[in-house]
């Protein structure tokens, strides 16, 4: 999980597939109320989330935020050609009903370009996570960033087909990727992950490149992430750079 950050706008909701246990957990984000956006969703990823479920055929408000706070999104998608992006995709959670429904929760989705993002690279990163998840259990944060810290960008906005709230569109998005060792005494060990995309059309679909350090996303976004590990695993996880390092861990 990541560090909370103190802001009287942010709710922080994690969502259960029935009652509130670790075993139940789908997975929490913290929602922007001012800006109507999920800046992290924190999920666990493993095979038995996963399967052949058909895709619901709409969206529907979150249930534990005010449905004035949230973007009508349930039957359609942004103006100026942004998709829905899902945070969590709903490729990790459909072979669980409740919780793939749950990723159909419009708070779950952000404007996102769809060809050549979305549907390409972005696409990609994640049917390859899914693949290291049928064999072994892996936490992934996904987020969104409007300014890297201590700089400025323009924010562009963009409104939903059905609603009038003007909602940002991200100038970049990220991943962050955990694996961990343990043992009876709690986690030996630890391999971390993170990938930092500029939200732009790519000409390629190969991930790999945009591979940093989750120290580096920390700085750039004023996040901690992973906050539960021990220290000293934390610091060296978070320090790794190679891709393959990871993979192989």
């Amino acid at each position: 999980m990541p560090g909370t950050v103190s802001n009287s706008s942010y709710l922080v909701n994690t969502y259960y597939d029935g009652a509130e246990s670790d075993a139940n957990r789908n997975y929490t984000h913290c929602y922007d109320e001012s800006t109507y956006t999920s800046l992290w969703t924190a999920y666990h990823l493993n095979s038995s989330h996963m399967g052949s479920l058909s895709r619901p055929g709409s969206w529907s408000y979150s249930p534990d935020i005010p449905e004035s706070l949230q973007v009508n999104l349930k039957s359609s998608s942004y103006n100026d050609n942004y998709s829905r992006g899902h945070l969590i995709p709903n490729a990790s959670r459909n072979g669980i009903r409740n919780m793939q429904l749950q990723t159909f929760y419009v708070t779950n989705s952000v404007p996102q370009i769809q060809d050549k993002f979305n549907g390409s690279i972005w696409n990609s990163l994640e049917q390859e996570l899914q693949t290291i998840a049928y064999s072994e259990e892996i936490y992934i944060v996904t987020g969104v960033c409007f300014n890297k810290a201590g700089e400025s960008e323009t924010v562009k906005y963009t409104t939903a087909k059905d609603d009038t709230k003007s909602i940002p569109v991200p100038n970049y998005f990220y991943k962050v990727v955990l694996k961990v060792e343990k043992s009876v005494s709690g986690i030996d060990s630890a391999s971390a992950i993170g990938f930092w995309f500029e939200h732009k059309e790519y000409s390629t679909s190969t991930y790999t490149n945009y591979a940093v350090s989750v120290d580096q996303i920390e700085e750039w976004t004023g996040m901690d992430f992973f906050v539960n590990l021990p220290d000293d695993v934390e610091t060296d996880a978070e320090a790794n750079i190679s891709w393959s390092t990871f993979q192989y861990f």
